[in-house]
């Protein structure tokens, strides 16, 4: 797969200008462009990739940083009057909530990314991914069998030496999976049931992973990459980390995806930036410096993480856009005074 600079945009970029503007005159220079962006994806994860963007561009990207929640609910207020060209979002759930409001992507920027990891009319694609895992002390539970299904983390065996996040993102993003694959009740039911077995509550993915090496609990739900974080800093971090048995929602894969607003009067910059995203720099800067999945077949994921066949085997087969209804999960939660 080619890289993407400056010279390949080149002839891109005059064909965009000249039907906009009908080429410029003698002694007026060319700009290449400026996008909006609202970016559901952390300023200090995203920010050195855009500025490599606009260096290989030119085009200046604008980005207003928020919780894609928030971001989402912001667009189905701007609707058509928004100023925003892109929607850059955690999860495709929020993508799907704002579908309406966004354009199809044309083949020849997509058209390489497997169907699974786009919207059915190319209204999103994904961008990279991050799986679901639980990660334990190897030295705590030395001898011990690890949990194969969700069912068993409700057993005697893992009483109050559970952690889980009830209030993150991620958390309620694998609740609402499991909503949608085995059933309102059965979800009900499963998180009655852990709540029941003294789990401890912390507010976030990277406090679950400090807990299990401070001894706090053993054994704990979270997303794959952050114990990467940690192992990059100390590769003796004693923490490590597994997959559940077969298609089991603690499997979820979720990705983080793009899509143009079809009111952008920047489609041209825009369809750029989509492409770039899923380019091999971009690509490569996923998995190297945040560990997550990268979403085309040539970029290997880091050693240690499952190849991305293995992971889809694992994963449950579900539309990650039926993972929108965040609301009904938060609502489970809180009737169960879990949260």
């Amino acid at each position: 797969m080619r890289l993407f600079c400056l010279t390949a945009f080149s002839g891109l970029f005059a064909v965009i200008f000249f039907a906009a503007c009908g080429g410029p005159s003698a002694d007026e220079e060319e700009s290449p462009g400026e996008l909006s962006l609202y970016s559901g994806r952390s300023q200090a994860l995203v920010e050195p990739l855009l500025r490599e963007f606009e260096k290989d561009t030119g085009i200046r990207v604008r980005a207003r940083f928020g919780g894609t929640p928030q971001l989402a609910i912001a667009l189905q207020e701007e609707g058509e009057r928004t100023r925003a060209d892109l929607f850059w979002a955690q999860d495709a759930s929020a993508l799907g909530s704002v579908r309406n409001l966004l354009m199809p992507l044309p083949e020849e920027v997509v058209g390489e990314i497997p169907l699974e990891l786009r919207h059915e009319n190319n209204r999103w694609v994904a961008t990279s991914g991050r799986a679901r895992v639980f990660a334990y002390s190897p030295r705590r539970t030395e001898g011990e069998t690890l949990p194969e299904t969700l069912e068993d983390l409700t057993s005697e065996q893992w009483r109050g030496r559970i952690g889980w996040a009830p209030a993150n993102g991620s958390f309620q993003s694998f609740v609402t999976a499991m909503r949608v694959l085995q059933g309102e009740e059965a979800a009900k039911n499963w998180l009655a049931a852990l709540a029941a077995n003294e789990p401890k509550v912390y507010p976030n993915n990277t406090s679950l992973v400090q807990a299990v090496a401070a001894g706090e609990v053993d054994l704990v739900l979270t997303n794959h990459y952050y114990l990467y974080r940690f192992l990059e800093r100390d590769e003796d971090f004693p923490v490590a980390q597994s997959h559940f048995a077969g298609e089991s929602p603690g499997n979820l894969v979720n990705y983080a995806g793009v899509g143009i607003l079809a009111s952008s009067e920047n489609r041209e910059e825009a369809k750029i930036f989509v492409r770039w995203l899923l380019e091999r720099r971009a690509q490569e800067y996923f998995v190297q410096d945040v560990f997550e999945y990268p979403v085309v077949e040539e970029i290997e994921a880091l050693p240690g993480m499952l190849p991305y066949e293995e992971l889809r085997e694992l994963s449950p087969r579900i539309n990650l856009e039926a993972l929108e209804d965040m609301e009904g999960t938060i609502r489970m939660l809180r009737e169960l005074d879990i949260l």
